[in-house]
């Protein structure tokens, strides 16, 4: 099989994280979400837990600053070393699945990079979220708009473009229409396509 780099940015309670799960079993290659954060404790001394702390969070601006483009804060420093392992990994001709880290823009100049966006209705992703997190319905709403928050934060501190945003991406599907197992068929079938395989 040829290099193939599948990014999947996902909205909290989508099911995006399962559907990347699940393409990297069909593929056959590693998947890196959870998994970058036991690469850098190992690489920096840090606990996963400390790591975990500043995962995926922008940084605190009355807290920080840049000089000579280094930053004193922890958040940069820890999303700049998911970039910088995601471009080495990618550079190095492996094959992977990852979610979030703003995959889709920071490894846009890779052409074997398919990026991928999933959404869903409001309605099925509280169902989810209720069902996953044993929540009430308002409780579940408000924590899938706090989740998507911090990600758009993120992403949008990182990112030229908007979180979310239909023109970043090569696909964006709503996970709702068809349900997981199905809408994993068709990105499978989108991702042989664009691979040469089918």
């Amino acid at each position: 099989m040829s290099q193939v780099i599948i990014s999947v940015g996902r909205e909290f309670g989508s099911g995006g994280k399962a559907i990347a799960e699940q393409l990297a079993k069909r593929f056959n290659i590693p998947i890196y979400d959870r998994h970058l954060i036991t690469e850098i404790a190992d690489k920096t001394g840090l606990s996963p837990d400390e790591i975990e702390k500043y995962n995926e969070k922008p940084k605190n601006h009355l807290l920080s600053r840049r000089v000579n483009g280094y930053s004193n804060s922890i958040e940069d420093n820890i999303a700049e070393m998911q970039f910088t392992f995601l471009r080495e990994k990618a550079a190095s001709g492996e094959s992977f699945v990852v979610v979030g880290r703003c995959s889709e823009t920071k490894l846009r100049d890779f052409k074997c990079l398919v990026s991928l966006f999933i959404l869903g209705d409001m309605s099925e992703k509280i169902k989810r979220v209720m069902n996953v997190y044993n929540l009430t319905e308002d409780k579940a709403k408000a924590f899938i708009d706090k989740k998507d928050r911090k990600r758009k934060r993120y992403h949008n501190y990182h990112c030229d473009g908007h979180w979310g945003d239909s023109r970043l991406y090569d696909l964006s599907i709503n996970s709702s229409r068809l349900g997981l197992d199905r809408t994993v068929d068709l990105l499978e079938k989108y991702i042989k396509s664009r691979m040469g395989e089918e």
